[in-house]
C-alpha cells in the first residue's frame, strides 16, 4: 500500500500545526530572558512531565529500539529500568539543589565549587554535545522519511531543522515545553496503534505472536554472563544507572524544565511522572520490535528482501496501517525528533547567554532588550550548526555508533565532576583538575578505535565518571593529609 492524500494531509497538518503554536508564544516569550528561558516559572505539573518525556524520547528511540528487539531481544529495555533510581534522586537532591540556587544554568553549582573553569568546561562541552545530537538527530529522523516518502536527505535535513529553529526562536521555552506535551502524547497514541494493530494482525490472532517469539527467545533481557566486552544484563543496568543519572541530574535540558515548573515540589511531581511514564511506553516500543519479527515470521513474502533491522518499522509503516494512521504515526516518529531539536536549541542558547555572555558582561546586569537579541542569535547559531552536522554526516556509515563516540568524547566525564562537587565539604580545585585530565585520558582510550579498547562501549561513561570522581576525592584527602 502506497501513502494516500490522507496521510499526507494528517502529516502535514500535524507538522503545520505545531510549528504554528510554537510561534504563538513569542509575545510572552520576549518580554523578558526569564520569561525565554524559564516561562517564568509558570508551566503546568503534567506539561512539564510531558516535556521531560518527550526530551527523553527521539527519534532514536522510536526506530532504535524496536529495531533492536527485532534483530535481538528485549535487552534494551533494561535501560528503562534504572531510570526510577535518577528520578528519585533527582527528586531527593538535584531538584531541590538547582532550584535553591536560583541559577537557570545546571552548572552555576560548579563555579560555586571549584571557580569558573569548571563551569566553563562543562558549559562547552554540553554545547559541542547538543550540536552533535541536533545534527545525528536530523540525520536520523531523514533517514525514515525519505524511505517513507522518497524525498532526498539532505532537503530533509534543512527543512525539519528549519521549522523547529524558527519555533523555537520565537517561542522561547513555553513553545519547546507546550510542544513537547503534544508530541508526546501524538508519540504514545501512535505506538499504541501501532501495537495493536500488529497483535491483532497475526494470521492465527495474538496467540500467535508470543508463541513464535518465544520460541526464539525475544522476550529474553540478554546474557547474564560476567564479561565486559558484551551488552550483558549487568552491564545494560550499570550504564543505565550511569546514563539516567547524568540526564536528570546535571543535563541542561531536563534542569531548565525543574525551573520551568512553579515550585520544588510540581518539579519534583513532574520529573516523576515524565520519568517513570517513559517506562511502559518503552516497553510498547521493545514489543513493538518483537511483535514485527513474529508477524513477518509468519507471513515471510510481505517484507521484501534487504529490509531488516530499523529499516522494518518504517516499511511496515508505510506498506502495513490502513490509510490515515500512516500519516500519524509518521508524524509521531517526526514530533520525536522535533522535540529534542527544540529542546537542543533552547538549551543551548539558555547556556550560553547564562554561562559565557553574562559572565562576559557582569553576573548580575540589568534586563536589556539586547538580552533577547543574544538569545535569538545564539539559538539561530546552534540550530544552523547543527544542520550544517546532519548534512556532514551523510557521508559517514553508522551514524548512530558515530553519535554515541562523539557524545561520549564530549560530554567528558561531567557526571564525575558533579558527583566530586557533592559529596566534598571542602572542595579542591586541584584535585578536580587532575581528576577531570585523567577521566578524559580514561574516555579517550574507550572511545577511539586507535586504541582498541576491549570494553564494550557502554562502560566509556562509567569508567569516566569513576575516574574523575575516585581520583579528585582520593587526591584531596591525601592533599588534606598533606597539609
Amino acid at each position: 500500500m502506497e501513502l494516500t492524500f490522507l496521510d499526507y494531509l494528517v502529516f502535514f497538518v500535524f507538522v503545520g500545526g505545531v510549528a504554528l503554536f510554537g510561534c504563538s508564544f513569542y509575545k510572552s516569550s520576549r518580554k523578558s530572558t526569564s520569561a525565554f528561558t524559564r516561562a517564568n516559572g509558570s508551566m503546568p505539573t503534567w506539561v512539564v512531565g510531558m516535556s521531560i518525556f518527550a526530551t527523553f524520547v527521539s527519534s532514536i528511540s522510536f526506530l532504535g529500539l524496536p529495531g533492536g528487539s527485532y534483530a535481538g531481544n528485549w535487552n534494551q529495555l533494561l535501560f528503562s529500568f534504572t531510570i526510577p533510581i535518577a528520578t528519585w534522586l533527582a527528586a531527593k537532591i538535584f531538584i531541590p539543589l538547582y532550584r535553591g540556587i536560583g541559577s537557570v544554568s545546571a552548572y552555576q553549582f560548579l563555579e560555586d565549587r571549584y571557580g569558573y573553569w569548571a563551569r566553563c568546561y562543562v558549559a562547552i562541552c554540553y554545547l559541542l554535545t547538543q550540536v552533535c545530537r541536533i545534527g545525528s538527530i536530523l540525520l536520523l529522523l531523514a533517514i525514515p522519511i525519505n524511505t517513507m516518502f522518497g524525498w532526498d536527505i539532505g532537503t530533509i535535513i534543512i527543512v525539519t531543522g528549519i521549522i523547529t529553529l524558527v519555533y523555537s526562536v520565537l517561542g522561547g521555552i513555553s513553545a519547546v515545553v507546550w510542544t513537547d506535551a503534544i508530541q508526546g502524547i501524538i508519540l504514545i497514541v501512535g505506538a499504541l496503534v501501532c501495537a495493536a494493530i500488529l497483535t491483532f494482525g497475526m494470521p492465527e490472532g495474538p496467540g500467535q505472536l508470543f508463541s513464535i517469539a518465544a520460541a526464539d527467545h525475544k522476550f529474553s533481557l540478554g546474557s547474564l554472563s560476567a564479561t565486559l566486552s558484551e551488552p550483558t544484563v549487568w552491564v545494560v543496568l550499570i550504564y543505565g544507572i550511569f546514563m539516567n543519572l547524568q540526564n536528570y541530574g546535571i543535563d541542561q535540558n531536563y534542569v531548565q524544565r525543574y525551573m520551568t515548573a512553579k515550585s520544588t515540589g510540581e518539579a519534583v511531581k513532574g520529573t516523576l511522572f515524565g520519568g517513570l511514564l517513559y517506562i511502559p511506553v518503552s516497553l510498547v516500543f521493545v514489543y513493538i520490535g518483537t511483535a514485527l519479527y513474529s508477524y513477518y515470521t509468519a507471513q515471510p513474502g510481505l517484507l521484501p528482501d534487504g529490509v531488516t533491522g530499523d529499516k522494518v518499522f518504517p516499511y511496515f509503516i508505510v506498506h502495513g496501517l490502513p490509510t490515515g494512521v500512516t500519516g500519524l504515526v509518521i508524524a509521531s516518529l517526526f514530533s520525536a525528533g522535533m522535540s529534542t531539536v527544540a529542546t537542543s536549541i533552547n538549551s543551548s542558547a539558555t547556556i550560553f547567554f547564562t554561562d559565557f555572555y553574562r559572565k562576559i558582561t557582569g553576573r548580575d546586569v540589568e534586563e536589556k532588550k539586547s538580552h533577547m537579541t543574544v538569545l535569538y542569535t545564539a539559538s539561530s547559531v546552534v540550530g544552523i550548526l547543527g544542520i550544517l552536522i546532519g548534512l556532514a554526516m551523510m557521508k559517514i556509515n553508522g551514524v548512530l555508533d558515530a553519535w554515541w563516540k562523539l557524545s561520549s568524547i564530549f560530554s567528558g566525564g561531567m557526571l564525575g565532576l558533579f558527583l566530586l562537587a557533592l559529596v566534598q565539604k571542602k572542595p579542591n580545585r586541584t584535585g578536580a583538575i587532575i581528576g577531570v585530565a585523567l577521566g578524559l585520558c580514561v574516555i579517550a582510550y574507550m572511545s577511539l578505535p586507535v586504541f582498541g579498547s576491549p570494553l564494550h562501549t557502554y562502560l566509556t561513561i562509567v569508567l569516566g565518571t569513576l575516574t574523575i570522581f575516585l581520583v579528585g576525592f582520593l587526591f584531596a584527602k591525601l592533599f588534606k593529609k598533606n597539609e
